[in-house]
């Protein structure tokens, strides 16, 4: 199934970097950015999250949530949000329940050579729990204000 713009967002329920449950449903009534990345503490995964941590209170001020959606374990989110000091909560979907339910996993190419892997993607979810926008590819170095600009288009 793909997602699209205007869809009804998935359902999902997680465990976050505290071990605390996580599940859409606690959202309803807010906006949240639900971004999904690769792997913590690689070089561009680290640029996005700390785009997102420096720029927090702004996405604060929008009344944005964001959440952070990887296929690492509870453990590897906890080193990585206290290693660059992340205020946002990480779900670790290590079954990937989330990243099928979202459609992000995939193949993909690295020099030439194909894998099935984590396509980064940001779900855009309003306070009514359906799709806003989605940002494919985002700008790592920049992605707090392709959020802001997304939820105010």
């Amino acid at each position: 199934m793909t997602i699209e713009k205007g869809n009804k967002a998935p359902a999902f329920k997680g465990v976050d970097q505290d071990g605390n449950k996580i599940a859409l449903s606690d959202f309803k009534g807010k906006k949240l950015a639900l971004y999904f990345y690769p792997q913590d503490a690689t070089p561009t995964c680290t640029v996005q999250a700390c785009n997102l941590r420096d720029n927090f209170t702004s996405l604060q001020k929008e009344g944005i949530t964001i959440i952070g959606v990887s296929p690492d374990d509870a453990a590897s989110h906890k080193k990585f949000e206290a290693k660059q000091q992340l205020p946002f909560r990480l779900i670790a979907d290590t079954a990937h329940s989330i990243i099928d339910a979202y459609g992000v996993w995939g193949e993909k190419q690295l020099y030439g050579r194909k894998y099935m892997g984590l396509h980064r993607t940001t779900f855009l979810i309003d306070e009514k729990g359906k799709i806003k926008h989605i940002i494919i590819k985002p700008k790592s170095k920049d992605h707090a204000a392709e959020i802001i600009a997304a939820f105010n288009a």
